[in-house]
């Protein structure tokens, strides 16, 4: 009976904090070192995480995470530089879109594997990398150059469609061909957004 009694009471309670918490709270969106944004209620107080915007509202919030991106210079972007761009040369591919999916895929981090097995700069498929004779795929020089032959193939196959290249680097060719395009996964939507900004902050970066 006492439980009973007090139900009415607590919930009672939190829905007085909630609404007074909803009042007073504000609305953040953060940029992240990778370049993303994330929208959050409460106040972050790490140092990675840069204030781009404040309101007290959330709506039209979203199109400030979603619609932009703006890379700030970070440590370690730089330290492929040389390396991109020889090898992009040498299979006549464009190094400010190479930058863009390595920025994207690893954060040029050469060691870094992800949860299904890709690995290295531009996150690599075992499988895939095999396809290009290339089994280490922890060395910065071979994954790249395994990395950007398969983008070289998937643009070509794609007749230059960027959009529809990325989405195949992503989730694979047969997902581009059942879905007659970009597949409906987030993760690969938000993927090909992602390069495609990058890509354009490289390019003026090249242009410099």
């Amino acid at each position: 009976m006492f439980l009973r009694r007090c139900f009415p009471i607590f919930f009672s309670l939190l829905a007085l904090t909630f609404y007074s918490h909803s009042i007073s709270a504000g609305y953040y969106v953060y940029q992240m070192p990778d370049g993303s944004r994330v929208i959050t209620d409460r106040p972050q107080h790490n140092r990675t995480a840069k204030l781009v915007h404040k309101s007290r509202k959330i709506g039209g919030i979203g199109l400030t995470v979603t619609n932009t991106v703006v890379i700030e210079p970070a440590d370690g972007t730089d330290k492929f530089d040389d390396l991109i761009n020889l090898v992009s040369n040498k299979h006549g591919m464009d190094p400010a879109l190479i930058k863009a999916v390595v920025h994207a895929e690893s954060y040029f981090n050469p060691n870094a594997t992800s949860r299904v097995g890709a690995s290295g700069l531009m996150q690599l498929m075992p499988r895939t990398a095999e396809i290009y004779g290339v089994f280490d795929l922890y060395s910065p020089m071979k994954n790249l150059d395994a990395g950007v032959r398969h983008l070289r193939y998937l643009l070509r196959r794609y007749k230059n469609h960027l959009r529809h290249a990325l989405a195949a680097y992503n989730a694979g060719e047969k997902a581009v061909r059942f879905y007659n395009g970009i597949p409906p996964y987030r993760e690969t939507q938000q993927y090909v957004r992602k390069v495609i900004h990058y890509h354009s902050y490289y390019q003026s970066q090249y242009r410099l």
